[in-house]
């Protein structure tokens, strides 16, 4: 394994407040971008859900899918909570991050 390698969760919100969903991923840029290019079938498609409103990183893999897991399983007011802590105005954090380097090391140029 790299250990280089970061593995994310990310929740993302059709609007304020509205349908959330949680995911993991080894490229958040990556990830993002089909959310929001429509290219991702199922639920977010469905649901317009493609503001990237949270997103943590960690160094194991298993770290980050037992995070999702538990995420998953939250009451939504602690979900609406956790992103209010870094993100009150539930603004797209992908505009964001597209300004700074690649999260990704298959990003980089």
């Amino acid at each position: 394994m790299n250990g280089d390698q970061t593995y994310w969760v990310y929740i993302l919100a059709s609007r304020k407040h509205g349908t959330l969903y949680v995911g993991v991923t080894n490229s958040l840029e990556r990830r993002i971008a089909h959310h929001k290019a429509g290219e991702t079938p199922g639920f977010t498609k469905r649901y317009g859900v493609d503001r990237l409103v949270f997103h943590q990183g960690f160094g194991e893999v298993t770290e980050a899918i037992r995070f999702e897991k538990q995420l998953k399983r939250w009451r939504r007011d602690w979900k609406i909570r956790l992103i209010e802590e870094d993100n009150p105005n539930w603004d797209d954090l992908y505009v964001q991050m597209m300004a700074l380097p690649p999260l990704h090391p298959d990003l980089r140029t």
